[in-house]
């Protein structure tokens, strides 16, 4: 007996779904190519060599401290103390030569370890006694911008200031611990040079490593890992001791960009890291935290402040701009994607 097999006619796909899946895909993109393209049309001195590195020197704390919290986004988790992190950081730094009279290589091994350390605290309380990660570390958050006060006595350090004895300060930001800022290597300013560098390892680390994967896994579904026998308390804990360190290395770029302890400096941070961190999941549709993402973020942000800026528009409209963008960002992930991102609070 011969049996006859009927094809089945194809399944036709709407036009309007690889239209929306581009939009996706390469929208953010588009957006932050457009601007750029406008600034460079209309405004001169936007498109001069030296702002256009200029760009990633300004872009260059909110991006590495964007890369800590999207590590933190990557187990499921979000770090609100990075802004408080990086401001404790500037404190200290000028605390460490200004008042201690130490040269800048201690300052900065010094800010390092307290970086570490606060973020050791907050994987204490995340992971050892379950405290809800928002809850922790906005409790760490509010700790460290106390202790950040308590530290300078509530005041700006700067160099050769009049102690509250009557004397000067023995020390001064070193030329050393300012070149973090203010040098070049060649044409490139060290500040871009590092972001570069913390971006591509932050990438490697996430896509092309054991631990990176991991980490994606430890985020996507915590119960399976474990069940899988990984160590899920010590890859969430590694991730929060890293986003520490980095909003550490963002404060001491602060601390060298300005040349003194500013007791309010890192305090707009903590938005600026956590905006671009969640922009970044929506670059190339792909719905997850990744580097690359969060860097384009940065640089979006950091195009329209400076743009704006020079336009001669209000302050206060850049933060209705940051708000637009990050909506935009938002839109693609959740609204038009068929993929649909997975954020921190929201279950798997």
């Amino acid at each position: 007996m011969t049996t006859r097999t009927e094809k089945l006619p194809a399944k036709s796909v709407p036009v309007s779904v690889p239209i929306r899946e581009a939009v996706v895909r390469y929208g953010f993109v588009a957006v932050t190519v457009v601007l750029i393209g406008y600034f460079l049309i209309s405004e001169p001195n936007f498109r001069t060599s030296s702002n256009l590195w200029g760009l990633l020197v300004y872009a260059a704390p909110v991006g590495i401290a964007g890369l800590g919290v999207t590590i933190a986004m990557t187990v499921g988790g979000l770090d609100l103390s990075v802004g408080s992190t990086a401001g404790f950081a500037v404190s200290l730094a000028a605390w460490t030569m200004v008042i201690g009279n130490q040269v800048g290589g201690v300052a900065i091994v010094v800010v390092l370890i307290a970086g570490a350390l606060i973020g050791l605290l907050n994987a204490v309380l995340i992971v050892w006694a379950r405290i809800p990660d928002l809850l922790a570390t906005l409790t760490t958050m509010f700790a460290i911008m106390g202790l950040k006060l308590v530290l300078v006595d509530g005041k700006s350090i700067s160099s050769r200031m009049t102690l509250d004895d009557g004397t000067t300060a023995p020390g001064r930001f070193t030329d050393g611990f300012l070149y973090l800022a203010q040098g070049k290597i060649g044409p490139v300013p060290f500040p871009a040079i590092l972001l570069i560098v913390i971006s591509v390892l932050v990438w490697f680390l996430l896509e092309r490593t054991r631990w990176g994967r991991l980490l994606y896994a430890v985020g996507a579904n915590p119960e399976a890992s474990r069940l899988a026998g990984v160590r899920v308390g010590l890859y969430r804990s590694a991730a929060y001791v890293a986003a520490g360190v980095l909003a550490s290395v963002a404060g001491l770029l602060l601390a060298a960009r300005i040349g003194q302890g500013d007791v309010s400096a890192g305090n707009s941070l903590l938005l600026d890291a956590v905006a671009v961190a969640l922009v970044g999941t929506s670059v190339l549709g792909r719905n997850v935290p990744n580097a690359w993402g969060t860097v384009l973020g940065a640089v979006l942000v950091t195009v329209m402040v400076v743009g704006f800026s020079m336009m001669g528009l209000p302050y206060y409209v850049q933060d209705v701009a940051k708000g637009a963008v990050l909506l935009v960002a938002l839109l693609f992930s959740y609204t038009l994607s068929t993929r649909r991102a997975t954020l921190p609070g929201q279950p798997t």
